[in-house]
């Protein structure tokens, strides 16, 4: 018995010791192991993957050792790594120190795109590879550079454009060669009082511009930092802040950091067109605001999205403006953006309104379509019911007999967009009643 226990446990430990000398597959190396003897763009055998421990374990010249998932590539055949590691190649052992602090990460090679990082002044990063995108605008004028693919060394991976990266290479111990710290060709802080004299605005504005989606009750010109040059008034106004100060200069207190003389605020200028100002209220809480310059009036941009909203509401209303249903009532829509929806009871059965709403209220066309909603709905309709705080949103389509409707109470909105359809939507159609 006890040859037989020790055969067995002989046999166990065998299985065990070929189970994990098995390669599973072979990975591109995206960070150097320098106590390896590794560099970034190496292909190395991988045989095991830990979700628990998140970590892989390959082999090297030392033998297995642990290494973080994000620095590896997903392990595949060592014919499909060694294709893999020709995309990787350009940037082959090259990284770069961040040149500003909160340079964002975005996930696609875009300015607008969603920032999934924020990088700190002299953070490191690895370059991965060039991405197609369109570069951030200066001055009316596109940035110098170009976008790239990078990976942080928490494995955050991203687009970032090169303007405020300076680039540098590496070798085998992970030790910089070249790529030394230079100085800004263009000195942002020169000119400072210049540069105040602009009119500066919540960075979100020049978000919704540059996306054609405006909401004009959140786009409010008054809301600006501006030095009157004539008066030397420098005046800040934002939600629950309406200041005017007598302006009589800054001072530099930091690399690109300057304190108003007098004045509760203190700007850090950005590259890219930006600056960041920190205003400090009377109970001594502070508070930052990213503001940018916006070429164009934004009068006359509001002007221009007010009258789109219009042009889309008349549509509706000309190709109306009485429409019938046999479930879900009478609807009626009046050319001063007013309504009547008479026999909605099944709206309040089926939870869209609530039993408090009246069958009469105002009628607005203020949200947009995600790209993915515009194939199949015109936009959206939005009902504000008398007796309900809550608005009330549809997804419409005009057909050739009458007006579809679509309950998009349920539906993720953001930034003025609807992006998707509620769960189990409500859909109704109406017939218009004037049909020839």
């Amino acid at each position: 018995m006890r040859r037989l226990f020790f055969g067995l446990l002989l046999a166990l430990s065998f299985v065990a010791l070929s189970s994990c000398s098995k390669i599973m597959g072979y990975s591109v190396l995206l960070w150097n192991l320098p106590e390896n003897q590794l560099q970034d763009g190496d292909i190395v055998p991988v045989y095991i993957k830990s979700n628990i421990s998140h970590v892989y374990v390959i082999g090297t010249t030392q033998g297995k050792v642990e290494v973080p998932l994000w620095q590896l590539t997903e392990p595949v055949s060592k014919g499909k790594a060694k294709k893999l590691k020709t995309r990787y190649a350009a940037y082959s052992h090259q990284y770069a120190s961040v040149a500003m602090d909160g340079l964002p990460m975005r996930a696609e090679a875009v300015n607008t795109a969603k920032q999934v990082y924020r990088l700190r002044k002299n953070e490191v990063v690895k370059l991965l590879y060039k991405v197609k995108g369109q570069p951030p605008m200066t001055g009316g004028k596109p940035l110098e550079g170009e976008w790239l693919r990078v990976i942080t060394n928490d494995g955050t991976i991203g687009c970032c454009f090169s303007y405020n990266l300076r680039p540098f290479e590496t070798d085998i111990n992970g030790q910089r060669v070249g790529g030394e710290i230079q100085e800004e060709a263009e000195n942002p802080n020169a000119d400072f009082d210049e540069r105040l004299l602009r009119t500066w605005y919540p960075d979100s504005y020049k978000a919704m511009i540059d996306s054609g989606r405006v909401d004009v009750e959140k786009l409010v010109p008054s809301y600006n930092l501006h030095l009157d040059e004539e008066t030397q008034k420098l005046s800040f106004r934002m939600p629950k802040i309406d200041c005017t100060w007598d302006y009589t200069g800054a001072e530099e207190t930091g690399a690109n950091i300057y304190q108003l003389k007098n004045i509760p605020i203190i700007v850090t200028v950005r590259y890219g067109g930006y600056i960041v100002v920190r205003y400090t209220d009377e109970s001594g809480k502070p508070k930052d605001f990213n503001l940018v310059t916006i070429e164009g009036d934004l009068n006359e941009i509001l002007a221009a999205e007010k009258e789109r909203r219009e042009n889309e509401f008349e549509q509706i209303y000309m190709y109306g403006p009485d429409f019938k249903s046999g479930s879900y009532g009478n609807l009626t829509i009046s050319e001063n953006h007013t309504f009547t929806w008479s026999n909605n009871r099944l709206l309040v059965s089926s939870g869209v309104i609530s039993s408090s709403a009246k069958n009469s209220g105002s009628v607005e066309c203020k949200y947009f379509l995600s790209k993915a909603l515009q194939s199949s709905y015109d936009g959206v309709l939005t009902f504000h019911f008398g007796g309900l705080q809550k608005e009330s949103n549809f997804l419409y389509k005009i057909e050739e007999n009458g007006l579809r409707l679509e309950d998009a109470n349920g539906s993720e909105i953001k930034n003025s967009t609807i992006y998707d359809r509620g769960i189990s939507p409500l859909v109704m159609f109406f017939s218009k009643l004037n049909q020839e």
